[in-house]
């Protein structure tokens, strides 16, 4: 595609945990079909993502995620000790850190936005300036599970509490094209793989240390609720971490919903929220492909609505 013709893209990156590594996949397809993003707006995991890529250093990231063991996500979990958060998420930013390098949001080639949100004025607030690792720090602090950052005098957290999918921080821009990634979608099957391929089926072993894992880190992080159970409740019941998960997901889903009526986009790419628990960052392979599918699709359902019913 000739890069002077070749549309310019505003481009809006969810919240969703783990699935928000979809995001890659979306990146990657945009790229190699000639599209210029020339703007991000992101919340929480697309904020970490999107920031990222306007730093240049997607491809750096990708290389370390896709690697990243079942066994590595424990390594990450720096417990807080504190009543605000159970994670101070230190060693994860150091680690983005030494990975991509201190950068000013001012001085990215590309435009960039993460989304917060005020917690003691009750307001959302978009971080286009000052150093990358506070916003997305700020972006990616889930309640109850991170601790909350203090910046600018502010006590920020998650941005998916009040805008899931942050579509107004792009309508300063002038690009040609606004699309919207929401990693809230309604459960579906995920796209089929490309003919002549098969779903490689996991073995007995790595199905079980997938069990174990998501065990391990349930129990770590459910623990501290454990007290709180009566003897009464059933065996059944959601624990702390599902319940507070799964809350927090109810409230994304209607936001979201709200949002891309409100503010439709261009384009908007589904991702279904049951291809993935919210912990599961070592399937960042599968979640990539996965979200270079979904591009693939919603682009060629824009592409053939955008030349009408004749063509």
């Amino acid at each position: 595609m000739n890069t002077s013709a070749a549309p310019r893209v505003s481009l809006v990156l969810g919240s969703g945990g783990a699935r928000g590594l979809a995001h890659i996949g979306i990146i990657q397809w945009l790229e190699e079909q000639g599209y210029r993003i020339e703007s991000i707006a992101g919340c929480s995991m697309g904020a970490l993502v999107g920031g990222i890529y306007a730093a240049g250093e997607l491809d750096t990231y990708r290389t370390w995620i896709c690697a990243l063991r079942r066994t590595d996500v424990l390594r990450f979990l720096d417990l807080a000790w504190q009543p605000n958060g159970l994670i101070k998420g230190d060693r994860i930013m150091d680690q983005l850190r030494r990975m991509v390098g201190e950068h000013m949001i001012e001085d990215l080639p590309i435009a960039f936005t993460a989304v917060a949100t005020d917690i003691e004025r009750q307001r959302e607030v978009w971080l286009a300036r000052g150093p990358l690792f506070d916003a997305i720090r700020a972006s990616i602090a889930v309640p109850t599970l991170f601790t909350p950052h203090r910046y600018r005098g502010m006590t920020l957290l998650d941005g998916g509490l009040l805008n899931p999918v942050p579509i107004a921080p792009t309508f300063r821009d002038f690009t040609d094209l606004t699309i919207a990634v929401n990693l809230n979608g309604l459960p579906a099957d995920t796209p089929p793989e490309p003919a002549g391929t098969e779903p490689a089926e996991p073995a007995p072993a790595q199905a079980s240390q997938d069990a174990d894992l998501r065990g391990r880190i349930l129990e770590f992080l459910d623990g501290i609720g454990s007290n709180f159970k009566s003897d009464s409740e059933e065996e059944d019941e959601l624990g702390m971490l599902e319940l507070m998960t799964r809350s927090f997901e109810t409230m994304q889903n209607a936001i979201a919903a709200v949002k891309l009526a409100a503010y439709a986009p261009d384009v908007v790419i589904d991702v279904p929220r049951d291809v993935c628990e919210a912990h599961e960052f070592h399937r960042a392979t599968e979640l990539i492909e996965i979200g270079h599918r979904l591009a693939a699709l919603a682009m060629s359902e824009h592409q053939r609505r955008a030349r009408g019913p004749s063509a």
